[in-house]
Protein backbone atom coordinates (compact mmCIF):
# COMPACT_ATOMS: atom_id res chain seq x y z
CA UNK A 1 0.00 0.00 0.00
CA UNK A 2 0.83 3.38 -0.79
CA UNK A 3 0.50 6.09 1.70
CA UNK A 4 0.05 10.09 1.74
CA UNK A 5 -1.62 13.19 2.39
CA UNK A 6 -4.33 15.13 0.60
CA UNK A 7 -4.06 17.79 -1.06
CA UNK A 8 -2.08 15.66 -3.19
CA UNK A 9 0.70 17.40 -5.36
CA UNK A 10 0.42 20.56 -2.69
CA UNK A 11 1.11 22.62 -5.89
CA UNK A 12 -1.30 24.20 -8.53
CA UNK A 13 -3.09 21.48 -10.38
CA UNK A 14 -6.29 22.83 -11.22
CA UNK A 15 -9.43 21.78 -13.06
CA UNK A 16 -7.67 17.79 -13.26
CA UNK A 17 -9.56 14.90 -15.45
CA UNK A 18 -7.51 11.50 -14.69
CA UNK A 19 -7.35 8.06 -16.59
CA UNK A 20 -5.78 4.91 -16.33
CA UNK A 21 -4.46 2.66 -18.94
CA UNK A 22 -3.35 -0.35 -17.36
CA UNK A 23 -1.06 -0.15 -14.65
CA UNK A 24 -0.56 3.92 -15.13
CA UNK A 25 -2.59 6.67 -14.43
CA UNK A 26 -2.42 10.01 -16.40
CA UNK A 27 -3.87 13.51 -14.92
CA UNK A 28 -3.93 16.63 -17.20
CA UNK A 29 -4.93 19.52 -15.57
CA UNK A 30 -5.09 23.67 -16.97
CA UNK A 31 -1.58 25.99 -17.70
CA UNK A 32 -3.30 28.38 -18.35
CA UNK A 33 -0.48 31.33 -19.82
CA UNK A 34 2.64 28.67 -18.92
CA UNK A 35 4.78 27.10 -21.52
CA UNK A 36 4.91 24.05 -22.35
CA UNK A 37 1.69 24.11 -21.39
CA UNK A 38 -1.11 20.78 -20.92
CA UNK A 39 1.09 19.30 -18.74
CA UNK A 40 0.29 15.47 -17.96
CA UNK A 41 1.25 14.06 -14.60
CA UNK A 42 1.90 10.24 -13.99
CA UNK A 43 1.24 7.94 -11.34
CA UNK A 44 1.30 4.38 -10.05
CA UNK A 45 -0.90 4.92 -6.94
CA UNK A 46 -2.92 7.95 -7.12
CA UNK A 47 -1.40 9.78 -4.54
CA UNK A 48 2.52 10.65 -5.78
CA UNK A 49 2.82 11.88 -9.11
CA UNK A 50 5.22 12.89 -11.56
CA UNK A 51 5.69 15.59 -14.53
CA UNK A 52 5.13 12.52 -17.31
CA UNK A 53 5.43 15.47 -20.58
CA UNK A 54 3.74 18.57 -22.17
CA UNK A 55 1.40 18.16 -25.06
CA UNK A 56 2.48 21.78 -26.60
CA UNK A 57 5.32 24.08 -27.18
CA UNK A 58 3.84 26.85 -28.18
CA UNK A 59 -0.07 27.48 -28.95
CA UNK A 60 -1.15 29.99 -31.57
CA UNK A 61 1.83 32.76 -31.29
CA UNK A 62 -0.82 35.53 -30.44
CA UNK A 63 0.49 38.75 -29.34
CA UNK A 64 -0.76 38.26 -26.12
CA UNK A 65 0.39 34.94 -25.87
CA UNK A 66 4.32 36.25 -26.62
CA UNK A 67 4.08 39.53 -24.57
CA UNK A 68 3.69 41.69 -27.41
CA UNK A 69 3.95 45.48 -26.01
CA UNK A 70 1.61 45.04 -23.33
CA UNK A 71 -0.50 42.67 -24.88
CA UNK A 72 -1.28 39.06 -22.24
CA UNK A 73 -3.34 36.30 -21.65
CA UNK A 74 -3.36 36.04 -17.80
CA UNK A 75 -5.99 34.98 -16.84
CA UNK A 76 -6.76 33.09 -20.68
CA UNK A 77 -5.30 30.55 -22.09
CA UNK A 78 -5.66 26.86 -21.82
CA UNK A 79 -8.59 25.45 -19.29
CA UNK A 80 -9.84 22.58 -18.52
CA UNK A 81 -8.89 19.71 -20.77
CA UNK A 82 -10.32 16.49 -21.37
CA UNK A 83 -8.21 13.56 -21.79
CA UNK A 84 -9.18 9.88 -22.44
CA UNK A 85 -7.61 7.20 -24.17
CA UNK A 86 -9.42 5.07 -27.20
CA UNK A 87 -8.30 2.62 -29.47
CA UNK A 88 -5.03 2.40 -28.67
CA UNK A 89 -4.50 6.87 -28.94
CA UNK A 90 -4.68 9.62 -26.14
CA UNK A 91 -6.98 12.71 -26.80
CA UNK A 92 -6.94 15.99 -25.00
CA UNK A 93 -9.75 18.51 -25.93
CA UNK A 94 -9.55 21.83 -24.74
CA UNK A 95 -10.24 25.77 -25.13
CA UNK A 96 -7.61 28.68 -25.00
CA UNK A 97 -10.42 31.38 -24.05
CA UNK A 98 -8.76 33.92 -26.18
CA UNK A 99 -9.62 31.78 -29.57
CA UNK A 100 -13.32 30.94 -30.59
CA UNK A 101 -12.37 27.10 -31.40
CA UNK A 102 -11.87 24.60 -29.93
CA UNK A 103 -8.13 22.67 -29.45
CA UNK A 104 -7.90 18.85 -30.09
CA UNK A 105 -4.47 16.91 -29.88
CA UNK A 106 -4.10 13.08 -30.29
CA UNK A 107 -0.94 10.95 -29.65
CA UNK A 108 0.20 7.06 -29.77
CA UNK A 109 2.03 7.73 -27.24
CA UNK A 110 1.83 9.76 -23.57
CA UNK A 111 4.86 11.14 -24.36
CA UNK A 112 4.33 12.34 -27.44
CA UNK A 113 4.52 13.48 -30.25
CA UNK A 114 1.16 15.19 -30.50
CA UNK A 115 -0.69 15.93 -33.46
CA UNK A 116 -3.10 19.16 -33.56
CA UNK A 117 -6.26 19.53 -34.86
CA UNK A 118 -9.32 21.74 -33.89
CA UNK A 119 -13.21 20.74 -33.31
CA UNK A 120 -15.20 23.36 -35.09
CA UNK A 121 -16.86 25.30 -32.36
CA UNK A 122 -16.12 26.22 -28.79
CA UNK A 123 -16.75 23.84 -25.90
CA UNK A 124 -16.55 24.92 -22.65
CA UNK A 125 -14.98 22.71 -20.01
CA UNK A 126 -15.96 20.01 -22.13
CA UNK A 127 -15.67 16.15 -21.89
CA UNK A 128 -14.89 13.60 -24.70
CA UNK A 129 -16.93 9.97 -24.91
CA UNK A 130 -16.05 7.21 -26.75
CA UNK A 131 -19.22 5.06 -26.69
CA UNK A 132 -19.29 1.12 -27.38
CA UNK A 133 -20.83 1.67 -30.40
CA UNK A 134 -18.39 3.79 -31.90
CA UNK A 135 -19.97 6.95 -31.67
CA UNK A 136 -18.33 9.91 -30.44
CA UNK A 137 -20.16 12.96 -28.40
CA UNK A 138 -18.54 16.13 -26.23
CA UNK A 139 -20.42 17.52 -23.44
CA UNK A 140 -19.70 20.84 -22.31
CA UNK A 141 -21.65 23.92 -20.88
CA UNK A 142 -22.26 26.37 -18.06
CA UNK A 143 -25.34 26.36 -16.71
CA UNK A 144 -27.12 24.64 -19.47
CA UNK A 145 -25.05 21.49 -20.24
CA UNK A 146 -25.17 20.31 -23.63
CA UNK A 147 -23.84 16.99 -24.95
CA UNK A 148 -23.26 16.93 -28.82
CA UNK A 149 -22.70 14.24 -31.27
CA UNK A 150 -18.87 14.92 -32.92
CA UNK A 151 -18.36 13.53 -36.50
CA UNK A 152 -16.10 10.37 -36.62
CA UNK A 153 -12.76 12.81 -36.97
CA UNK A 154 -13.86 14.45 -33.92
CA UNK A 155 -13.45 17.32 -36.66
CA UNK A 156 -17.03 18.95 -35.43
CA UNK A 157 -20.69 18.51 -35.11
CA UNK A 158 -22.29 15.53 -37.00
CA UNK A 159 -24.75 16.59 -39.04
CA UNK A 160 -27.55 15.23 -37.97
CA UNK A 161 -26.12 13.88 -34.85
CA UNK A 162 -27.78 14.00 -31.58
CA UNK A 163 -27.76 17.77 -30.06
CA UNK A 164 -29.54 18.30 -26.64
CA UNK A 165 -29.34 20.22 -23.52
CA UNK A 166 -28.98 17.23 -20.95
CA UNK A 167 -29.14 19.18 -17.62
CA UNK A 168 -30.45 22.87 -16.76
CA UNK A 169 -29.30 24.56 -13.99
CA UNK A 170 -31.95 27.44 -12.32
CA UNK A 171 -30.60 31.28 -13.22
CA UNK A 172 -28.68 33.25 -10.00
CA UNK A 173 -25.34 34.79 -9.46
CA UNK A 174 -24.18 31.59 -8.20
CA UNK A 175 -21.68 29.18 -10.02
CA UNK A 176 -24.03 27.00 -12.30
CA UNK A 177 -23.15 23.68 -13.66
CA UNK A 178 -19.81 23.33 -15.65
CA UNK A 179 -16.79 21.22 -15.48
CA UNK A 180 -18.21 18.41 -17.17
CA UNK A 181 -16.91 15.07 -17.18
CA UNK A 182 -18.64 12.18 -18.53
CA UNK A 183 -18.44 8.84 -18.50
CA UNK A 184 -20.01 4.99 -19.62
CA UNK A 185 -19.84 2.42 -16.49
CA UNK A 186 -21.91 -0.68 -16.42
CA UNK A 187 -24.53 0.38 -18.82
CA UNK A 188 -25.03 3.86 -16.99
CA UNK A 189 -24.18 7.56 -19.15
CA UNK A 190 -22.32 9.28 -16.16
CA UNK A 191 -21.60 12.95 -15.39
CA UNK A 192 -20.28 14.86 -12.96
CA UNK A 193 -20.36 18.62 -12.75
CA UNK A 194 -18.67 21.42 -10.43
CA UNK A 195 -21.50 23.48 -8.87
CA UNK A 196 -22.06 26.18 -6.07
CA UNK A 197 -25.28 26.07 -3.60
CA UNK A 198 -27.45 28.76 -4.28
CA UNK A 199 -27.79 30.25 -1.11
CA UNK A 200 -23.58 30.64 -1.04
CA UNK A 201 -20.52 30.67 -2.43
CA UNK A 202 -19.46 27.01 -1.83
CA UNK A 203 -17.92 24.79 -4.52
CA UNK A 204 -19.64 21.09 -4.55
CA UNK A 205 -19.33 18.29 -6.95
CA UNK A 206 -22.75 16.95 -8.91
CA UNK A 207 -23.77 14.48 -10.77
CA UNK A 208 -26.53 13.23 -12.94
CA UNK A 209 -26.83 9.78 -14.65
CA UNK A 210 -29.05 8.38 -17.44
CA UNK A 211 -29.74 5.23 -19.00
CA UNK A 212 -29.67 6.62 -22.60
CA UNK A 213 -28.15 9.46 -24.01
CA UNK A 214 -31.41 11.03 -25.39
CA UNK A 215 -33.29 10.10 -22.03
CA UNK A 216 -33.69 11.79 -18.69
CA UNK A 217 -30.77 12.94 -16.90
CA UNK A 218 -31.74 12.51 -13.40
CA UNK A 219 -29.03 13.75 -10.04
CA UNK A 220 -28.20 16.94 -7.98
CA UNK A 221 -25.07 17.63 -5.64
CA UNK A 222 -23.64 13.89 -4.82
CA UNK A 223 -20.55 15.83 -2.41
CA UNK A 224 -20.65 18.83 -0.23
CA UNK A 225 -16.91 18.51 2.10
CA UNK A 226 -13.99 20.13 2.93
CA UNK A 227 -10.49 19.84 3.78
CA UNK A 228 -8.31 21.21 6.60
CA UNK A 229 -11.66 23.55 7.52
CA UNK A 230 -10.82 26.47 4.91
CA UNK A 231 -14.86 26.48 4.07
CA UNK A 232 -13.55 26.01 0.84
CA UNK A 233 -15.17 22.65 -1.45
CA UNK A 234 -13.14 20.07 -3.58
CA UNK A 235 -15.19 19.74 -6.54
CA UNK A 236 -14.92 19.65 -10.48
CA UNK A 237 -13.05 16.77 -10.88
CA UNK A 238 -13.60 12.99 -12.90
CA UNK A 239 -13.46 9.88 -11.72
CA UNK A 240 -10.90 6.37 -12.06
CA UNK A 241 -11.16 3.31 -11.23
CA UNK A 242 -7.94 0.88 -9.62
CA UNK A 243 -6.70 -2.44 -11.42
CA UNK A 244 -8.85 -4.30 -8.41
CA UNK A 245 -11.49 -2.54 -8.78
CA UNK A 246 -12.07 0.18 -6.21
CA UNK A 247 -12.99 3.72 -7.84
CA UNK A 248 -11.05 7.24 -6.44
CA UNK A 249 -12.45 11.11 -7.54
CA UNK A 250 -9.96 13.32 -8.28
CA UNK A 251 -10.88 17.13 -8.00
CA UNK A 252 -9.80 20.26 -6.91
CA UNK A 253 -9.90 22.46 -3.38
CA UNK A 254 -9.25 26.18 -3.68
CA UNK A 255 -6.50 27.17 -1.69
CA UNK A 256 -5.81 30.34 -1.85
CA UNK A 257 -2.36 31.90 -2.96
CA UNK A 258 -0.72 28.64 -3.57
CA UNK A 259 -3.37 27.60 -6.36
CA UNK A 260 -5.64 25.00 -6.42
CA UNK A 261 -4.51 21.52 -5.46
CA UNK A 262 -5.66 17.97 -6.37
CA UNK A 263 -7.98 16.04 -3.65
CA UNK A 264 -8.28 12.50 -3.96
CA UNK A 265 -11.55 10.90 -2.33
CA UNK A 266 -12.83 7.08 -2.43
CA UNK A 267 -16.20 6.01 -3.94
CA UNK A 268 -18.53 3.73 -4.15
CA UNK A 269 -21.44 2.77 -5.93
CA UNK A 270 -25.37 2.59 -4.38
CA UNK A 271 -28.03 -0.04 -6.23
CA UNK A 272 -28.95 2.50 -8.35
CA UNK A 273 -25.75 2.88 -10.01
CA UNK A 274 -25.30 6.15 -8.81
CA UNK A 275 -21.55 7.55 -7.23
CA UNK A 276 -21.42 7.87 -3.28
CA UNK A 277 -18.49 9.72 -2.18
CA UNK A 278 -16.90 9.49 0.47
CA UNK A 279 -15.01 12.11 2.82
CA UNK A 280 -11.94 14.54 1.64
CA UNK A 281 -9.47 12.78 4.25
CA UNK A 282 -5.88 14.31 5.06
CA UNK A 283 -4.67 10.53 5.40
CA UNK A 284 -5.07 8.56 2.48
CA UNK A 285 -3.54 5.16 1.05
CA UNK A 286 -4.24 3.31 -2.11
CA UNK A 287 -2.36 0.20 -4.08
CA UNK A 288 1.01 1.29 -6.04
CA UNK A 289 0.26 -1.03 -9.17
CA UNK A 290 4.10 -1.35 -9.19
CA UNK A 291 5.62 -1.86 -5.79
CA UNK A 292 8.81 -0.07 -5.39
CA UNK A 293 8.07 2.71 -7.67
CA UNK A 294 8.75 6.25 -6.40
CA UNK A 295 7.92 9.81 -7.98
CA UNK A 296 10.33 12.43 -9.18
CA UNK A 297 9.97 15.17 -7.24
CA UNK A 298 7.07 18.20 -8.76
CA UNK A 299 10.28 20.78 -8.30
CA UNK A 300 13.89 21.12 -8.44
CA UNK A 301 16.88 22.78 -7.84
CA UNK A 302 19.09 23.49 -11.01
CA UNK A 303 22.58 23.94 -12.12
CA UNK A 304 21.47 24.61 -15.37
CA UNK A 305 24.30 22.63 -17.02
CA UNK A 306 22.38 21.25 -19.65
CA UNK A 307 21.33 22.88 -22.78
CA UNK A 308 17.61 21.28 -21.92
CA UNK A 309 15.88 22.79 -19.15
CA UNK A 310 14.38 20.43 -16.69
CA UNK A 311 11.00 19.42 -17.30
CA UNK A 312 9.81 21.30 -13.85
CA UNK A 313 10.17 24.48 -15.68
CA UNK A 314 7.55 26.43 -17.46
CA UNK A 315 7.77 30.02 -19.43
CA UNK A 316 5.61 32.79 -18.33
CA UNK A 317 3.57 33.10 -21.78
CA UNK A 318 5.48 31.97 -24.87
CA UNK A 319 9.28 32.22 -24.69
CA UNK A 320 10.78 34.54 -27.18
CA UNK A 321 13.33 31.90 -29.17
CA UNK A 322 16.81 33.58 -29.27
CA UNK A 323 16.68 35.51 -26.01
CA UNK A 324 17.38 32.68 -23.74
CA UNK A 325 19.83 29.94 -23.24
CA UNK A 326 20.77 27.52 -20.74
CA UNK A 327 23.84 25.29 -20.31
CA UNK A 328 27.33 26.33 -18.96
CA UNK A 329 26.29 26.91 -15.22
CA UNK A 330 23.54 29.83 -16.36
CA UNK A 331 19.75 30.24 -17.50
CA UNK A 332 20.34 33.89 -19.32
CA UNK A 333 17.81 35.90 -20.78
CA UNK A 334 18.54 39.28 -23.49
CA UNK A 335 15.81 42.02 -23.48
CA UNK A 336 14.26 42.13 -26.62
CA UNK A 337 11.60 45.41 -25.67
CA UNK A 338 10.93 47.75 -22.86
CA UNK A 339 8.75 46.53 -20.14
CA UNK A 340 6.93 48.26 -17.43
CA UNK A 341 7.05 45.93 -15.21
CA UNK A 342 7.74 42.23 -14.52
CA UNK A 343 4.33 41.31 -15.97
CA UNK A 344 5.27 41.77 -19.28
CA UNK A 345 8.89 40.54 -19.24
CA UNK A 346 9.45 37.73 -21.63
CA UNK A 347 11.33 34.90 -20.48
CA UNK A 348 10.24 34.15 -17.09
CA UNK A 349 11.52 30.80 -15.90
CA UNK A 350 9.28 29.60 -13.32
CA UNK A 351 8.46 26.82 -10.88
CA UNK A 352 5.14 26.24 -8.98
CA UNK A 353 5.06 27.04 -5.05
CA UNK A 354 4.33 24.13 -2.51
CA UNK A 355 2.27 23.91 0.54
CA UNK A 356 2.69 24.80 3.08
CA UNK A 357 5.62 26.58 1.63
CA UNK A 358 9.00 27.12 0.20
CA UNK A 359 12.26 28.94 -0.23
CA UNK A 360 14.16 29.50 -3.42
CA UNK A 361 17.81 31.00 -3.92
CA UNK A 362 19.34 32.24 -6.80
CA UNK A 363 22.78 33.74 -7.73
CA UNK A 364 22.50 36.57 -10.30
CA UNK A 365 25.08 38.12 -12.46
CA UNK A 366 24.61 41.60 -13.92
CA UNK A 367 27.27 42.93 -15.30
CA UNK A 368 25.62 42.87 -18.61
CA UNK A 369 22.87 44.40 -17.75
CA UNK A 370 21.77 48.48 -19.36
CA UNK A 371 21.07 50.79 -17.30
CA UNK A 372 16.65 50.64 -16.26
CA UNK A 373 17.29 47.04 -16.41
CA UNK A 374 16.07 44.57 -13.12
CA UNK A 375 16.62 40.78 -13.08
CA UNK A 376 16.09 38.77 -10.17
CA UNK A 377 13.94 36.42 -8.21
CA UNK A 378 9.82 36.77 -8.09
CA UNK A 379 6.56 35.50 -6.91
CA UNK A 380 4.31 35.61 -10.00
CA UNK A 381 0.70 36.21 -8.88
CA UNK A 382 -1.45 39.31 -9.99
CA UNK A 383 -0.49 40.42 -6.45
CA UNK A 384 3.00 39.76 -7.09
CA UNK A 385 6.64 40.73 -5.53
CA UNK A 386 9.79 40.58 -6.44
CA UNK A 387 13.64 41.25 -5.69
CA UNK A 388 16.16 42.35 -8.20
CA UNK A 389 19.20 43.55 -8.87
CA UNK A 390 18.80 46.81 -11.08
CA UNK A 391 21.68 48.68 -12.76
CA UNK A 392 21.55 52.44 -13.20
CA UNK A 393 23.81 55.44 -14.03
CA UNK A 394 25.27 55.07 -10.35
CA UNK A 395 25.81 51.46 -10.58
CA UNK A 396 23.99 48.97 -8.58
CA UNK A 397 21.13 49.01 -6.95
CA UNK A 398 18.89 46.12 -4.87
CA UNK A 399 15.43 46.63 -5.11
CA UNK A 400 12.15 44.99 -2.97
CA UNK A 401 8.77 45.94 -5.39
CA UNK A 402 5.39 44.10 -5.19
CA UNK A 403 1.15 44.94 -5.75
CA UNK A 404 -0.57 44.63 -2.97
CA UNK A 405 -3.95 42.85 -3.53
CA UNK A 406 -6.56 45.05 -5.02
CA UNK A 407 -4.18 47.60 -6.35
CA UNK A 408 -3.54 48.31 -9.86
CA UNK A 409 -0.32 49.69 -9.49
CA UNK A 410 2.94 48.26 -8.15
CA UNK A 411 5.14 50.04 -5.52
CA UNK A 412 8.80 50.01 -4.57
CA UNK A 413 9.14 49.38 -1.05
CA UNK A 414 13.04 49.23 -0.60
CA UNK A 415 16.28 50.10 -2.30
CA UNK A 416 19.92 49.83 -1.19
CA UNK A 417 22.94 50.63 -3.23
CA UNK A 418 25.30 47.39 -4.33
CA UNK A 419 28.45 47.65 -5.42
CA UNK A 420 29.35 44.60 -7.09
CA UNK A 421 27.69 43.24 -10.30
CA UNK A 422 26.38 40.03 -8.48
CA UNK A 423 23.94 38.66 -6.12
CA UNK A 424 22.58 36.20 -4.32
CA UNK A 425 18.96 36.27 -3.22
CA UNK A 426 16.39 34.35 -1.20
CA UNK A 427 12.57 33.92 -1.40
CA UNK A 428 11.02 32.48 1.40
CA UNK A 429 7.32 31.80 1.33
CA UNK A 430 4.68 30.68 3.44
CA UNK A 431 0.61 29.42 3.03
CA UNK A 432 -1.20 30.42 6.04
CA UNK A 433 -4.67 29.95 4.97
CA UNK A 434 -5.71 31.23 1.70
CA UNK A 435 -3.30 33.80 1.63
CA UNK A 436 0.75 33.79 0.84
CA UNK A 437 3.37 35.84 2.45
CA UNK A 438 7.07 36.08 1.39
CA UNK A 439 9.94 37.54 2.81
CA UNK A 440 13.03 38.50 0.23
CA UNK A 441 16.47 38.33 1.50
CA UNK A 442 20.09 38.94 -0.03
CA UNK A 443 23.53 37.57 0.90
CA UNK A 444 26.52 40.02 1.61
CA UNK A 445 29.50 39.23 3.39
CA UNK A 446 27.64 39.18 7.20
CA UNK A 447 24.73 36.61 5.89
CA UNK A 448 21.61 36.57 5.12
CA UNK A 449 19.59 40.55 5.43
CA UNK A 450 16.31 41.29 4.89
CA UNK A 451 15.22 43.99 1.91
CA UNK A 452 11.60 45.53 1.91
CA UNK A 453 8.82 44.50 4.27
CA UNK A 454 6.89 41.22 4.49
CA UNK A 455 4.31 41.12 1.34
CA UNK A 456 1.09 39.24 1.42
CA UNK A 457 -0.61 37.45 -1.60
CA UNK A 458 -4.26 36.14 -2.67
CA UNK A 459 -5.29 34.44 -5.24
CA UNK A 460 -7.63 36.63 -7.83
CA UNK A 461 -9.03 35.98 -11.18
CA UNK A 462 -6.34 38.35 -12.75
CA UNK A 463 -3.84 35.63 -13.19
CA UNK A 464 -6.41 32.86 -12.39
CA UNK A 465 -3.25 30.62 -11.03
CA UNK A 466 -1.49 29.55 -8.16
CA UNK A 467 1.84 31.92 -7.26
CA UNK A 468 4.81 31.02 -9.11
CA UNK A 469 8.70 31.70 -8.30
CA UNK A 470 10.38 33.46 -11.38
CA UNK A 471 13.54 34.02 -12.89
CA UNK A 472 12.86 37.33 -14.69
CA UNK A 473 15.09 40.06 -16.49
CA UNK A 474 13.00 43.51 -17.97
CA UNK A 475 14.54 46.49 -19.61
CA UNK A 476 12.82 50.01 -18.64
CA UNK A 477 14.97 52.01 -20.75
CA UNK A 478 17.20 49.99 -23.53
CA UNK A 479 16.61 46.43 -24.38
CA UNK A 480 19.27 44.19 -25.16
CA UNK A 481 20.79 43.65 -21.37
CA UNK A 482 21.53 40.17 -20.84
CA UNK A 483 21.56 38.69 -16.57
CA UNK A 484 22.63 35.09 -15.92
CA UNK A 485 21.29 33.30 -13.16
CA UNK A 486 22.72 30.14 -11.38
CA UNK A 487 22.83 27.76 -8.62
CA UNK A 488 18.91 28.11 -8.38
CA UNK A 489 17.90 26.23 -5.26
CA UNK A 490 14.30 25.18 -4.24
CA UNK A 491 13.59 23.74 -0.34
CA UNK A 492 9.97 22.53 0.38
CA UNK A 493 8.87 24.20 3.95
CA UNK A 494 8.89 20.60 5.61
CA UNK A 495 12.43 19.52 4.77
Amino acid sequence: MAEGRNPLTGMDYPDPDVIRVGDTYYMISTTMHFFPGAGILRSHDLIHWEICSYIYDTLEHTPGEILEGEETVYGHGMWAASLRYHAGRFYAAFIAHEWPRTFLFTAENIEGPWTRQYIDGVYHDCSLLFDDDGRVYIVYGNRDIRLTELKEDLSGPKEGGLDRIIVRDAPGDFLGYEGSHLYKINGKYVLFLIHSRQREWYRTQACFVADDLEGVWAGGEVYYGDLDNLHSGPAQGGIVDTPDGRWFSVVFQDRGAVGRIPVLIPVTWNRFGYPVFGEAEQDISNTCTRPGWAAQPLYADDDFTSPVLKNVWQFNHEPREGCWETGNGAYVIRTDKISRTVEFARNTLTQRTVLPGCTAEVTVNAESLQAGDVAGLCLLIGSYGLIGIERNEEGYALVMKARKPREREEQEYARIPWNQAEVRLRAAVRFPGLEGRVCFEYLDASGWKPLGPEHTMTFALDHFTGCRLGLFLYSTRISGGRAAFSRFTYRPADQ
